[in-house]
């Protein structure tokens, strides 16, 4: 079926074919927007089923939309970094198989032509999302990491992975060179526009990763897993009911080493720096702890080494989407909070100094 970027498009056919049922089962829908996205629109969808009479199983009457978005910035960002391709395809071969809880997705439809994609997903209400800059509790977090370990473990160094062309792209050579040389040509702009802003250690930190992204981004020896790439509390649902997390937004997820998503996750959580240099090197331990047996020799001081290494993540991607996405004022205070407490910790965790 033809890709609809958009609810106005959807039809009551279409959408009642998701569920095996025939147009007229379905009176009408309308549609609200939710979520924060920056490179999606998103939309919760509501059903106005007929009335069942038994026959089949009751369909939902809500369901979650995830669009191109309509700023043709952002919607051409994410054409040029293939992120609608990854997100649908990372739901139609793994889904609920990369092993932490992910929506159930109705329906993964990617345009080749014209790199657009729709998602059509379960709706996880009444689970919660947490604003990004309020930050969550230490138990949220916890939470959390036993989702990254679920989803790390699910295929470590597995070599199948690398058979998935849309998992490999932020590995590929023309991709790294396109990173390298984008970091250095937007950092002072991204500087002048936050140096009122954080703290002029960070911004002199952020000065010196330039300097050496080209160490920094070449490929290291180590274990490969399933990741997400972008695991921020605006990317996660929070439930009452069994306490686990869900992941949401797999725009860039990718097979390569684990401790990224985790030193990005715990930098970007917390929102006192105190909290974060009291627990961590705890909640690394435990993440690593969950893995078991597939670990093998990766033992706890090479991921410690490696979690200090990738200290950075939150940061680069605070600076590098900034600037290539559509502008808000939420948007700019959100990325300013995600380098703030991601370049505290790359500091007190001396980061630098492994590169």
């Amino acid at each position: 079926m033809s890709l609809r970027d958009h609810p106005e498009k959807f039809d009551t056919a279409f959408l009642a074919a998701l569920f095996d049922r025939p147009a007229e089962a379905l009176r009408g829908f309308d549609f609200v927007p939710v979520g924060t996205g920056q490179v999606g629109d998103s939309f919760r969808v509501t059903l106005d089923w007929r009335e069942d009479e038994g026959l089949f199983e009751t369909p939902p009457k809500t369901l979650v939309a995830k669009c191109p978005a309509a700023d043709a910035v952002s919607r051409g960002t994410a054409h040029s970094m293939q992120l609608y391709e990854i997100e649908t395809q990372f739901y139609a071969h793994f889904g609920a198989a990369c092993g932490a809880r992910v929506p159930h997705a109705y329906l993964a439809d990617y345009d080749a032509a014209s790199g657009d994609g729709l998602l059509l997903f379960e709706d996880m209400a009444p689970a919660k999302q947490i604003a990004q800059m309020d930050g969550c509790s230490l138990a949220q977090l916890e939470a959390t990491l036993d989702e990254a370990a679920r989803l790390h473990k699910s295929h470590w160094n597995d070599a199948k992975l690398s058979g998935h062309a849309f998992l490999t792209y932020s590995q590929q050579a023309e991709r790294r060179a396109f990173v390298a040389a984008l970091l250095p040509s937007v950092y002072p702009e991204w500087r002048a526009r936050y140096a009122e802003r954080l703290d002029a250690d960070i911004l002199d930190m952020g000065a010196a990763l330039v300097a050496r992204f080209d160490a920094y981004i070449t490929p290291r020896e180590g274990p490969v897993v399933l990741t997400h790439g972008d695991m921020r509390l605006d990317n996660m649902l929070f439930s009452d009911a069994d306490g686990r997390t869900v992941l949401l937004d797999w725009q860039t997820a990718s097979a390569g080493p684990p401790m990224g998503d985790i030193a990005y996750c715990i930098s970007t959580s917390l929102k006192q720096a105190q909290e974060r240099t009291a627990h961590e090197e705890r909640l690394v331990a435990a993440y690593h702890a969950k893995l078991g047996a597939c670990v093998g020799a990766y033992d706890l001081d090479a991921a410690w080494a490696d979690y200090r290494r990738a200290s950075f993540a939150g940061f680069i991607m605070a600076v590098i989407s900034a600037m290539i996405v559509e502008r808000t004022q939420r948007g700019d205070e959100m990325f300013a909070v995600m380098a703030e407490r991601s370049g505290w910790q790359a500091l007190h965790l001396d980061a630098l100094s492994l590169i």
